[in-house]
């Protein structure tokens, strides 16, 4: 294995980084991430890095009474680690669990309460909590205060050059993301497919961002509209991997002439002024004149792609918004059951094999607007039909996978707030909209309250 350090001259140790995610089937897992944005419960402002009840003090506090490691940058906490967990910030203060791969979704069900147990012990003391939804659904973009981390500096002046939204990306973005294995190349290829065909639908069932600014914004996924505006350089779609002959190669060459955010050294952040990550490798980088890359420069370069599946030692389904305790392990569990199964994986392919490159393209165009009612080619005439379809595979796959927890109950019943999304025709935004404009009165404000983070503990149907 190259090490890390070393210079490298030419695509093949890049491409072999990517081939070194291959694992056995036996050593699979399942990582999950989800985002959350943090409020005063007094007025439901921001939560600003410094001062009483800010981020800064919540980390310290998570590290002094949890065990967590901080991480330092120009000696301030913007991290905390606990063995492969980590509690990560976003540009405007969203708190993230990057949790650890795990073999059970309810290892990770565990995971996510104790996570939340932890967060809500040290928030109580502070008056402060943590709101689960796609977007932040109050606050305009200059209201919320940007985290002191260097690689935030430089996105934060280059994104606007690319799409109009990319800075209500950093800022007002919430997600919930999980992460998988493959075995090999093909085994990869299959996946990614399957994956990226399906993240509209993905988008579609977890829609739960219709308000900003305290108004609808006539999408049921805002976080999915934003990020259509953000960069097309580095998010969204990739048709090129429904192509014959897609593989690590292929990545590669993608990744290859994406302009770079920025380049590390000596613990900074140096802009690279837009230089595609090839001309690094040739030796020609404004930034670093005459130097090459290292394997730890394209690990940093691949995190500053956004696609909606991202390839690393792993696949990262990004299409979803964040949502509360009782959903988040809804998406872990559709995509293990549909990624971790072969008769899941072929079956639920079959369902979108001969889509047109135009059908997937408009399937991912209109979701965040249209969700469950979103057209799709074929029989299945829309979203919502072609969800039941998808989640019964899933379904099947996760009782022929069997793992149960200590109540007998297998990792099916994650599902079942989508199945019940899919039986009454409803997706978590809409519930939302109802709400807004029924009990809530045309405010956003109880939202703070109904969506409020707290343990969930599922229970065999």
């Amino acid at each position: 294995m190259r090490p890390s350090s070393a210079p490298v001259t030419h695509e093949a140790p890049l491409i072999a980084w990517l081939e070194e995610g291959c694992r056995p089937s036996a050593r699979w897992r399942i990582g999950t991430e989800h985002e959350k944005f943090g409020f005063r419960r007094h007025d439901l402002s921001p939560i600003p890095y410094e001062g009483e009840g800010g981020v800064r003090q919540i980390l310290q506090t998570m590290a002094a009474e949890f065990g967590w490691e901080e991480v330092l940058e120009e000696g301030r906490p913007i991290a905390l680690r606990q063995g492969e967990a980590a509690i990560t910030l976003e540009p405007g203060g969203q708190l993230e669990l990057s949790g650890a791969p795990l073999d059970t979704i309810h290892q990770t069900q565990h995971e996510i309460n104790t996570h939340l147990d932890q967060l809500g012990a040290v928030c109580r003391q502070m008056g402060v909590a943590f709101l689960g939804v796609g977007v932040q659904p109050k606050w305009p973009r200059e209201a919320i205060p940007w985290m002191p981390k260097g690689r935030y500096a430089l996105m934060r002046r280059y994104l606007p050059t690319r799409g109009e939204l990319g800075l209500d990306m950093m800022l007002r973005t919430a997600t919930v993301q999980a992460n998988l294995d493959f075995s090999s190349e093909a085994d990869m290829v299959a996946k990614f497919r399957l994956s990226m065909a399906l993240q509209p639908l993905v988008t579609a069932l977890f829609a739960n961002s219709p308000l900003l600014n305290g108004q609808p914004t006539g999408y049921l996924s805002t976080r999915g509209h934003i990020w259509q505006h953000t960069d097309p350089d580095r998010c969204g779609w990739l048709p090129f991997l429904f192509e014959e002959g897609f593989g690590f190669a292929r990545y590669t060459a993608w990744a290859l002439q994406v302009p770079m955010l920025f380049v590390v050294r000596q613990g900074q952040y140096r802009d690279c002024g837009g230089a595609p990550f090839q001309a690094f490798l040739d030796g020609r980088l404004p930034a670093l004149p005459g130097e090459y890359p290292t394997l730890d420069d394209w690990r940093t370069h691949l995190s500053t792609l956004f696609p909606d599946v991202r390839l690393k030692h792993y696949l990262e389904m990004r299409g979803a918004d964040a949502g509360n305790s009782a959903t988040l392990c809804a998406l872990p569990a559709l995509w293990k059951g549909l990624l971790y199964d072969d008769q899941a994986l072929g079956e639920a392919w079959e369902l979108v094999a001969r889509w047109s490159p135009a059908e997937r393209a408009a399937f991912h165009r209109q979701a965040p607007t249209l969700g469950l009612n979103t057209p799709v080619p074929g029989r299945l005439a829309t979203a919502n039909p072609l969800a039941h379809r998808i989640l019964e595979i899933a379904r099947k796959s996760l009782h022929r996978q069997d793992r149960r927890n200590a109540q007998g109950c297998n990792e099916a019943i994650y599902l079942d707030s989508l199945f019940e999304s899919v039986e009454n025709r409803i997706t978590p935004a809409e519930r939302l909209l109802e709400a807004f404009h029924g009990r809530w009165q045309g405010s956003v404000d109880p939202l703070f309250t109904e969506g409020e983070f707290e343990s969930f503990f599922a229970t065999c149907s």
